[in-house]
């Protein structure tokens, strides 16, 4: 899931060099976090949210096929 965040924030913002995910493992399922340069923050959240929530949306369709919880976090 960590290759598939990060060549969607990588299409979105403008400095692709700064962006860095990272993935934890705990009992739970997965965790993504997202971290962008602060001027591509409002490219990766959208209006009202709505790139979040399609990012999101995305990896919780992929991460089914797999049978997994996955939790992104922009950070």
């Amino acid at each position: 899931m960590k290759e598939l965040v990060e060549v969607i924030a990588k299409a979105l913002v403008d400095h692709p060099d700064e962006v860095v995910v990272t993935e934890k493992t705990d009992g739970k399922g997965t965790k993504v976090e997202l971290h962008v340069a602060p001027s591509d923050m409002g490219k990766v959240i959208g209006k009202q949210g709505r790139i979040a929530k399609a990012i999101r949306a995305v990896v919780k369709a992929a991460s089914s096929k797999e049978d997994a919880y996955v939790d992104v976090d922009i950070i």
